[in-house]
């Protein structure tokens, strides 16, 4: 998706966004839309050469930093408009090989890290009257599915904080809400098809027709330009009343049973 193909009529200039996991996948693609609008982005990733990369091709300033470590968060100076929490890994096993340490990991980073993140932005956007604050869930926010523990409980979590600081915020003129995609064209989801081999006995080149798009009534992949345009709206005035919710991008996946 081009600049020229973006939809939502949006001017940021003089807010300040930030974005996580942004050297690559959604982030990148959230960033870039956020720049565009004229916010001041600061893209964080535990990338630190393709973040700094990329940031300098979009004007935005690049923090290299592990989100699973909690220190490194509490040291973040953090003033934010729009917070977009969007970093996160994908592991695949089933529960009784799912290594204990990978699951802790992943809860520190996509549980966790929105939470202390959050908590940093919103004192200034509650003096400020206005805030943003997007989460990247998924469709596995919202349903399950086997050998993915750690990443289902996580974004389960996920949506349980967003609708929480959605409450918080609504009366001070911040809003939260969860974006849901189903499987998007990014490195993680294109990682994951070996392991998805691998745990289910099929060949890679199924993976995709037999798992990913077995639910979508659309019969594709989700690319991150359409998940970064609907971060736009989320932060258009048209989209103010907007909050506590759960956006699904699935193809009608969630639809049926």
């Amino acid at each position: 998706m081009t600049e020229a193909a973006t939809s939502v009529n949006l001017d940021l200039s003089g807010k300040r966004a930030f974005v996580t996991g942004a050297a690559s996948g959604i982030g990148r693609a959230c960033a870039a839309r956020l720049a565009r609008a004229g916010a001041a982005v600061t893209a964080a990733d535990v990338n630190g050469d393709a973040v700094r990369e990329f940031a300098d091709e979009i004007g935005a300033e690049a923090v290299e930093m592990d989100l699973s470590d909690y220190a490194a968060v509490e040291s973040l100076s953090l003033e934010a408009d729009v917070l977009v929490n969007n970093a996160g890994v994908q592991h695949v096993a089933p529960i009784e090989e799912f290594d204990p340490e990978r699951f802790s990991f992943m809860m520190r980073l996509m549980l966790e890290a929105p939470f202390r993140l959050t908590r940093k932005a919103l004192p200034g956007m509650y003096e400020r009257g206005w805030g943003r604050v997007i989460n990247i869930s998924s469709v596995h926010g919202l349903r399950s599915s086997p050998f993915k523990s750690a990443y289902i409980s996580a974004k389960h979590g996920l949506e349980g904080l967003s609708k929480v600081i959605a409450l918080e915020g609504g009366p001070k003129g911040v809003t939260s809400n969860c974006i849901c995609p189903a499987y998007v064209r990014t490195p993680l989801v294109e990682g994951q098809i070996a392991d998805q081999a691998k745990t289910r006995g099929i060949p890679e080149k199924e993976v995709i027709e037999k798992v990913m798009l077995t639910g979508p009534a659309i019969k594709r992949l989700v690319e991150p330009e359409e998940v970064a345009e609907m971060v736009a709206f989320l932060c258009a005035p048209e989209a103010s009343f907007i909050t506590g919710a759960s956006l699904t991008m699935d193809g009608a996946a969630t639809a049926q049973w």
